[in-house]
C-alpha cells in the first residue's frame, strides 16, 4: 500500500497571504507611528516576515504604502467594478454627501496619516507619481466624471463644462486645505465648496 504523500504547500497562496500581511502592517503602522518612524524593519516585524521578503517585492517603504492604498481601493469595488457616486437626481445634495464623507476620512488619523505620507512620497518620486496617477487617481476621477457627465446630460451643468476642471474645482480646495493645514475643515466648508462651484458650473 502506497503511503499518501503530504501535499506540497501552495507557494502562490503563501505569497499572497504574506503580501496582504505586509500591506496591512504598513498601512496600520503609518497611522500609528507616522511616516517618519515607519521602517521596513517595523513592517516586517508586524507582518511576521523577513526584511528580504519585503525588499524582493518593493524598493521602498513608500512603494509598500502605495500598494497598501491600492489594496484598500480594490477592496471597495463590487463585482470588479468601482463603486459610483450617489445619484439621487439632486447634484448639489449628492456632492455634499460625498465631500462630507471625504471630510470624515481625512479626519480619521488611521486613514489621514498614511494618506498624507503617500502624498509626500508621490510628490518626490516621479515613478511613484506615475503609478499613482494611473492606478489610483485616474479610476477615482473617472467615477467623478461619470456623475458630473450624467448631470451635464440632464442639463444641470453647462453643456461646455470641462469635467476635469470641474472635478479640480470641487475637490481640489478641500484636499489642498487638508494637506497644507491652512484652515478649518468642517461640513459647512464642504457644503460651501459645492455651492460655490456649482454657481459657476450651472447653465447661464
Amino acid at each position: 500500500m502506497t503511503t499518501p504523500q503530504p501535499k506540497a504547500p501552495n507557494a502562490a497562496r503563501r505569497n499572497q497571504a504574506s503580501r496582504r500581511a505586509i500591506l496591512t502592517a504598513a498601512f496600520d503602522l503609518a497611522g500609528e507611528l507616522g511616516y517618519g518612524k515607519l521602517s521596513i524593519e517595523a513592517i516586517a516585524a508586524r507582518a511576521g516576515v523577513g526584511k528580504q521578503t519585503i525588499y524582493r517585492w518593493w524598493p521602498s517603504k513608500g512603494a509598500v504604502l502605495f500598494d497598501a492604498f491600492l489594496m484598500l481601493s480594490e477592496g471597495g469595488e463590487e463585482d470588479g467594478e468601482p463603486a459610483g457616486l450617489p445619484d439621487t437626481g439632486d447634484l448639489a445634495a449628492d456632492l455634499k454627501t460625498v465631500l462630507r464623507a471625504t471630510l470624515a476620512e481625512l479626519a480619521d488619523p488611521r486613514i489621514a496619516e498614511p494618506m498624507r505620507a503617500l502624498t509626500i512620497e508621490v510628490a518626490g518620486d516621479p515613478d511613484l507619481a506615475a503609478r499613482y496617477a494611473e492606478s489610483l487617481d485616474e479610476p477615482v476621477r473617472e467615477i467623478k466624471r461619470r456623475r458630473l457627465r450624467a448631470a451635464r446630460d440632464a442639463g444641470q451643468l453647462a453643456a461646455d463644462v470641462d469635467l476635469d476642471v470641474a472635478i479640480d474645482g470641487i475637490w481640489g480646495p478641500l484636499l489642498n486645505r487638508w494637506l497644507l493645514r491652512t484652515g478649518p475643515l468642517t461640513p459647512a466648508y464642504t457644503d460651501a465648496l459645492v455651492d460655490t462651484a456649482l454657481r459657476g458650473l450651472r447653465p447661464a
